[in-house]
């Protein structure tokens, strides 16, 4: 007779090891990506001539800009100001405030060498710090750059320095951290928008490029951009998009994709959507591709051995792009730097790619780099509080989604369930009982489906003893088969399960996020599933970057249940619903897959992700990290 367990004990089918490792589901990740890899390696491959390459770069021109949802149209008026002016040894500083987008200012610092004009120039985008371009290292570069006869222009990136989109004066600080906290809001808003935070980062660049266009200081011909980390992030998209830049030199940045989604969430599990752009992988781009739309212009770049950012992968594609450059009688125009340190602009690093700055921007060369000393942030200014929501009357990031879904919206519409066809759901390949369990009349029998090549689905079919079909309640809860403990209704049953990375299949560790306040009193399950620095948010990151959005694969769990519960339980009607938050995901089943029914828990109103986009939601599950889901029919 089989052991008697109360239904209210959850029925674990085996505790994963806690720790980071690198589970099924993430290896499925992996094999994917390394998968698509394959096939854009094929399609640079091909290329045979100069005239190919041409090709292969309008390609991946047009792919790029639809990943991140296009730029804006028009150059407005900049309506630049000097703030300010900071007199130095050698140089001084200007304080600059213009207008990106009417009302959306970008605070900036412009480095000014002493003496005649023109003289190249290079834009020096900032990487993740709350201070932004008053950052000691980012001033330092300036400053170096600025007395090797550089004009330096220094901004702001959204969401960081004097831009947060956030602030709360009261407590004199943004209520996210100024790292990528304010970046996970701003970006998973702006995919459900259909867009990517990186459309307006890359528009902010193009518009230095723009300012420094007004300025009889600068040469033309000869502007650069250089940043490290998120600036070097910033480096790459701008310099692929913007022809006016004649030397791209990214730093601590590049890589192949992949190998990035394998170490994320042990090493740099912040979430960032900017540089997850929807398809960046499955689309044949990759960071291969950026860096093939800056040939023939100056391309270097800079990199750590013992950086989070895999070395290797930085490796193979620099030199997969560099042999288009030698190939093609470009070879001087291209080169690399690897530092033996970690994940910084290192000196080492810096001294090498400024000599090839200098070299093609006909600058003299120069002996080592000296220490240079930063200034206090307070004195760099370009605001009175340090804040532009607090000081300048005019519109938040927030603000420009909303209206970049309002202009979208009259010719778009997403149909969830072609969405969900586009990509067949995968077989199920085997599967085995696991366990009996039995109370009175009532049966709780485990499964465990295998699919998709590695992937194992825990199930569990709680159900009364009697004869012929019975109807099914596919419940769905995003704590998985731990979340459903009632008995089954009378003549009926209940089928739930753990999906991919949900429950049993959940990995069993708490990401070491920035130290942040509100982020750290976060308990483990809490942790998980945080949108601001979380296991789950990487694993939906890295699906975006797949082309198979994770809460699509949601829905192919649910398929692949409920046939199962057809199939093999003999259930003669299947009806979802969903605990929690998860009844989105019952109401997305419901209305993607013929032959489920809505239940009581799959409310159709739930699939209204237009009005998270209308209302400025800042909060909600990451797992409905949809692209353009706000345009749902």
């Amino acid at each position: 007779m089989a052991r008697v367990i109360p239904l209210l004990i959850p029925l674990l089918l085996g505790a994963a090891p806690e720790g980071p490792r690198i589970t099924p589901y993430l290896r499925h990740q992996l094999d994917v990506a390394w998968a698509q890899d394959d096939a854009r390696r094929e399609r640079f491959a091909a290329v045979r001539s100069e005239a190919d390459l041409v090709s292969l770069q309008g390609e991946l021109r047009r792919k790029i800009l639809d990943l991140i949802g296009g730029l804006p149209a028009e150059r407005t008026p900049l309506n630049a100001r000097v703030a300010g002016t900071i007199a130095a040894d050698g140089y001084h500083v200007e304080k600059i405030v213009f207008e990106s987008i009417p009302g959306f200012h970008v605070t900036a610092l412009l480095y000014v060498p002493a003496g005649a004009g023109p003289r190249p120039a290079v834009l020096l985008p900032c990487g993740h710090s709350p201070l932004g371009k008053a950052y000691a290292n980012y001033q330092e570069i300036a400053i170096r750059l600025a007395r090797r006869g550089y004009v330096v222009l220094c901004w702001d990136p959204v969401g960081q320095g004097e831009r947060s989109q956030f602030w709360d004066a009261a407590r004199g600080r943004s209520r996210y951290n100024l790292v990528c906290g304010e970046h996970a809001v701003l970006g998973n808003l702006a995919v459900l928008a259909g867009a990517s935070l990186l459309r307006w980062e890359v528009w902010d660049g193009m518009r230095a490029v723009d300012y420094l266009l007004t300025r009889s200081e600068v040469d033309a011909r000869r502007i650069s951009i250089t940043g490290t980390s998120g600036g070097g992030l910033q480096t790459a998209w701008i310099g692929a998009l913007d022809p006016r830049i004649a030397v791209v030199i990214p730093s601590c940045y590049i890589t192949a994709l992949p190998m990035r989604m394998a170490n994320r969430i042990f090493e740099d599990p912040d979430t960032d959507p900017e540089q997850d752009p929807y398809g960046l992988v499955s689309a044949g781009v990759d960071h291969a591709g950026l860096l093939t739309l800056v040939y023939p212009r100056g391309l270097f770049v800079a990199s750590a051995v013992k950086d989070f950012v895999p070395i290797e992968g930085a490796r193979r594609t620099f030199r997969e792009v560099a042999a288009f450059y030698r190939r093609f009688g470009h070879g001087d125009r291209v080169g690399m730097a690897e530092g033996y340190h970690e994940h910084r602009y290192s000196l080492e690093n810096q001294t090498d790619a400024f000599a090839f700055l200098d070299r093609l921007s006909g600058q003299p060369a120069h002996g080592d780099l000296a220490a240079e000393k930063a200034r206090p942030a307070e004195e760099l200014r370009c605001t009175s509080s340090g804040q532009v929501r607090v000081d300048l009357p005019g519109r938040s990031l927030m603000e420009l989604v909303r209206d970049y879904f309002h202009e979208h919206r009259p010719a778009r519409s997403v149909d969830l369930a072609a969405l969900h066809r586009a990509a067949a759901p995968p077989a199920l390949t085997s599967w085995e009982a696991a366990g009996t369990e039995r109370t009175g009349d009532v049966v709780r029998d485990r499964y465990r489906l295998h699919y998709a090549g590695g992937l194992v689905m825990p199930l569990v079919h709680v159900h009364r003893i009697g004869p012929g079909p019975q109807p099914v309640s596919l419940v769905l809860s995003y704590e998985g088969t731990e979340g459903v403990t009632e008995a089954p209704p009378s003549g009926g049953a209940i089928v739930t399960f753990d999906g991919r990375a949900l429950g049993e299949n959940r990995m069993r560790y708490k990401a070491a996020s920035i130290d942040d306040p509100e982020l750290t009193k976060l308990d483990e399950a809490a942790a998980y599933v945080s949108p601001i620095s979380g296991v789950l948010a990487n694993h939906a990151y890295n699906a975006l970057l797949s082309g198979r959005p994770y809460f699509l694969e949601l829905i192919e769990d649910a398929e692949i249940a409920a046939r199962f519960a057809r199939e093999h339980l003999g259930a003669s009607r299947v009806v979802v619903s969903g605990r929690g938050p998860a009844r989105t995901w019952a109401a997305a089943v419901a209305r993607a897959v013929p032959g489920i029914e809505a239940g009581p828990g799959a409310d159709p109103s739930a699939l209204d992700w237009a009005q998270l986009v209308e209302g400025l939601k800042e909060d909600w599950p990451i797992h409905e990290l949809l692209p353009g889901g706000a345009y749902i029919k």
